[in-house]
């Protein structure tokens, strides 16, 4: 039974399943009215799914609407199509609109569409106080209360007859923002509004402007006024007396100041008034600034004052402005149409000025010490007036010149370039050197107490010697050094190194190793070295030549290696030879005295290999053979022998190896002799 059931079970879900088979076609989403929608106005998005079904079925499909990513609405329905109500547009509803539709796990979604409501709602504006103090700041608040962030607020001070003053704020959480004028001075009265601004697809979009806020300003003190004495024609000497004041409503923190061309002369907090009063001088004209402050809010009053020139400076004249040392000088002081007036003469230091006479002429005579500025000052009523300086220069004649070489030698490197110094002992600057070479001027500098010349074109067989002179403003005239001759370093070229005997050289005898260079300034210094695993320097000497022979009288088989020759000379520069071999080998003598130490072992060695080949020869013959054999070797041998240390060849070569052929012979003999033993008997 249980059986039947399960089977009846499995058949009906598998008709139902092939009953319930459906698609989505595509998705549709509209907003209606329109894609653009006026800001306050009603709205719908509408989302339309196309399906097919194999049975007419009740299909449950799942509504999605989507705004920027994020979900707005969502419903379940069995009809193809769901719609969003919105009642009252807003500029937040703005975005890009996507619809989806999903049933029994099957999901499509619409394509996106982009909604637009434009317009903005009215901003909100408040103030925090209606009534301020010159100096202080209003406070404002700007909300945009159905708008979504981010937005940009817009805050305008509006003056009469002015450009309205704006301030933008950008709100990137929040729907309000808050932003502060000054209220400066001839603030009267002043209205303040704003006005919000979103981004919509690169595009700014403004919303209209708040209601207008009107913010009375009240003067915390009233404009000062700055007065002077004498108000007529004011002349240097006069006592002037400059007076600024001002009404307040508060005493406290109040203050004024009194300034010329940004310096303040004068000032004083807590009080209404101010003075200030001075000997008037020219440089009392100009624009004086008087300037009332408290706390944020500051006046001002300008006033020009114009004071008349009692008296000129004074002209301070010079008998001459240039002289040599121990010559008389005059200086005037006068004042043009002016004579009533105390004058004074000073001469001008660092830090000052040195008193020299009350007067207006002074007279003396000068040194070098007294060369500087000079000046003179008038006094008349109080007012002290200085002219313009003058300068005065003394001169000390120059010195007889000292030419010399920078390095300190009279001598050059050719190839290399001659610096030369000028000096002086004593002279007045400026002084203007000439260096000459003979006769021709090479160079003119004008210096303190010395000059140098750089002569960068050294010839070798250049004869031409070196002086300056020198000359300053004094009336001596020219004075000229001594002449300088320079010696030219002539650098050593090619050395060479050679040897007699060349080559190989036998031990003990003379060898001679000549150095040479094909040019250089004398003296030259030469050094030879021997070179095996080290180098040595086996001779050295200075000449004055181009060449040395150095005779090595024994020469040693420790003197086999390779040799080298260096020359340098002042120019402090080494020219190396190319190196040769030496090889030092038996002498003659010692090659006989080898070969005759050799040789005579093998001789004797040869002699006891015949006798033991005779002797056992003879012992196979018979002993009395043997012993006729062996007296004849004897004798024979003894005699040969005999006769070869009487002749005196021992030591020769040739003459030893005859013997010994003499020696064979005899030899041969004996055995002829010892084979025919009966015949002689």
């Amino acid at each position: 039974m249980y059986l039947a059931l399960l089977v009846i079970f499995l058949q009906c879900s598998e008709l139902y399943a092939q009953e319930g088979v459906f698609t989505f076609n595509r998705v549709e989403i509209k907003v209606q009215p329109s894609v653009e929608v006026k800001n306050g106005d009603p709205m719908s998005v509408v989302c339309h799914a196309d399906v097919s079904k194999k049975t007419d079925f009740q299909l449950k499909i799942n509504f999605t609407i989507i705004k920027d990513g994020k979900l707005v609405f969502m419903t379940l329905s069995d009809k193809g199509e769901a719609q969003y109500e919105i009642s009252t547009a807003r500029s937040s509803h703005t975005g890009e609109y996507e619809c989806t539709v999903e049933a029994s796990r099957k999901t499509k979604s619409s394509n996106r569409v982009h909604v637009w409501v434009t317009g903005m709602t009215k901003p909100i504006l408040t103030v925090e106080k209606k009534e301020v103090l010159e100096g202080e700041v209003v406070k404002l608040q700007c909300e945009l209360p159905e708008e979504v962030p981010p937005l940009y607020f817009v805050f305008r001070k509006i003056k009469m007859n002015s450009t309205p003053q704006e301030k933008s704020v950008y709100e990137p959480y929040r729907n309000f923002s808050v932003a502060t004028f000054s209220v400066e001075e001839g603030d009267n009265i002043l209205q303040f509004d704003c006005f919000g601004r979103r981004s919509v697809k690169f595009k700014y979009e403004n919303s209209e402007h708040s209601n207008k806020t009107q913010v009375t300003v009240r003067e915390p003190f009233i404009k000062p006024t700055l007065k002077v004495q004498p108000s007529g024609n004011i002349t240097e000497g006069d006592r002037i007396q400059l007076e600024c004041s001002t009404v307040v409503a508060h005493m406290r923190d109040i203050e004024i100041i009194l300034q010329k061309n940004k310096t303040i002369l004068n000032s004083v907090q807590d009080k209404q008034l101010l003075k200030y009063s001075a000997v008037a001088t020219l440089e009392d004209s100009g624009e004086y600034l008087c300037k009332v402050e408290q706390g944020r809010a500051s006046k001002t009053t300008k006033l020009n004052v114009l004071v008349t020139e009692l008296f000129p400076p004074p002209v301070l004249s010079a008998s001459m402005n240039k002289l040599d040392e121990n010559k008389e000088l005059g200086l005037s002081c006068s004042i043009n149409g002016f004579q009533n007036a105390n004058f004074s003469i000073l001469r001008k230091v660092s830090n000052g000025a040195i008193w020299l006479i009350n007067s207006r002429n002074l007279t003396m005579k000068v040194n070098v010490n007294n060369t500087g500025s000079y000046i003179c000052k008038a006094e008349v009523k109080g007012i002290v007036k200085t002219s313009k300086s003058v300068m005065i220069n003394v001169y000390a004649p120059v010195s007889k010149p000292t030419l010399s070489v920078a390095n300190g030698l009279a001598e050059v490197v050719l190839g290399k370039p001659l610096r030369l110094i000028c000096r002086l002992v004593m002279g007045t600057p400026p002084i203007t050197f000439r260096f000459y070479k003979g006769n021709e001027v090479k160079e003119m500098v004008t210096n303190d107490t010395y000059a140098m010349f750089l002569d960068e074109n050294i010839k070798q067989n250049d004869k031409r010697g070196y002086s300056c002179d020198a000359r300053n403003n004094h009336s001596s005239g020219v004075k000229t050094s001594n002449i300088l001759n320079i010696t030219v370093i002539v650098p050593i070229r090619n050395a060479s190194l050679g040897t007699i005997p060349y080559g190989e050289v036998e031990d003990g005898s003379e060898t001679a190793f000549l150095c040479s260079v094909k040019e250089g300034s004398w003296p030259i210094h030469f050094r030879i070295f021997r070179k095996t695993d080290h180098e040595v320097l086996v001779y050295e000497k200075n000449e004055y030549a181009d060449r040395i022979l150095w005779r090595k009288e024994k020469m040693k088989s420790q003197d086999t290696g390779t040799y080298y020759c260096m020359a340098s000379n002042r120019a402090n520069v080494d020219v190396r030879s190319h190196p040769i071999t030496i090889s030092v080998i038996l002498a003659s003598w010692q090659k006989g005295v080898i070969a005759a130490f050799v040789l005579i072992p093998i001789a004797g060695a040869v002699v006891l290999t015949l006798w033991w080949f005779l002797c056992k020869k003879k012992k196979a013959k018979g002993p009395s053979m043997e012993m006729s054999g062996s007296a004849l070797a004897t004798n024979s041998t003894s005699e040969k022998l005999t006769r070869q240390h009487n002749d005196g060849d021992y030591y020769s070569g040739s003459g030893y190896i005859e013997d010994n052929e003499n020696h064979m012979k005899s030899t041969d003999e004996t055995k002829v002799a010892a084979g025919s033993g009966p015949q002689l008997k």
